[in-house]
């Protein structure tokens, strides 16, 4: 690894993981990319899940390749996943997009942005079991958002409680952190990769 890797701008993918309408997610992603936006170090692709068509019956073994969206999994370097919370899980729409894709989540961090009446804790501690399997490495540090609704303003824009945005900038160093480590790795073991 050199110097210049050190220092290479990251390329993170933001996935939206809610697909309800109406839906929180949107005011929590607009301020997400807002934020994001001002990291001098990070390119941001926001995917939305509710603009992807990824039939589960079209799920096959070991990934279901092409996919709309595995080229812009495959090109991040790491992975933020805006997540609800549903009946104490995450929703059925992010395991499904997990699981679509192998590839293209190796040896590349993870961190959670989540939200519910509990700020989504146990999706993520949920999901933390799953990306191991995948060769994917979960940060520590998350973004718990516990009843986000009521941190909408007049305007339906999220005005994050205190706290918020200083939690949001620790788990992105560590992505960041993780990221960098992990290029060395994606160049060494390429499981699978063509």
């Amino acid at each position: 690894m050199t110097a210049n890797n050190l220092c290479d701008r990251l390329r993170i993918a933001v996935v939206i993981g809610s697909v309800r309408t109406p839906r929180l997610a949107d005011p929590l992603a607009g301020w997400l990319e807002r934020e994001l936006a001002a990291l001098d170090w990070a390119d941001i692709d926001m995917i939305d899940l509710a603009s992807v068509s990824l039939p589960m019956r079209e799920l096959r073994a070991r990934g279901a390749a092409p996919s709309p969206i595995a080229g812009r999994l495959a090109a991040a370097d790491g992975f933020v996943l805006l997540t609800p919370e549903y009946n104490h899980s995450f929703p059925a729409s992010v395991k499904n997009m997990i699981d679509w894709h192998l590839i293209e989540w190796a040896y590349k961090p993870v961190g959670f942005v989540a939200y519910g009446s509990s700020g989504g804790i146990r999706a993520v501690e949920q999901l933390r079991a799953v990306f191991p399997e995948l060769r994917a490495a979960t940060v520590r540090e998350s973004v718990l958002l516990a009843m986000a609704w009521n941190h909408l303003d007049t305007t339906g824009r999220f005005n994050p409680p205190p706290g918020t945005v200083e939690a949001l900038h620790a788990m992105m160093n560590e992505l960041a952190t993780w990221a960098r480590a992990l290029r060395s790795a994606r160049a060494v073991d390429l499981v699978g990769r063509p």
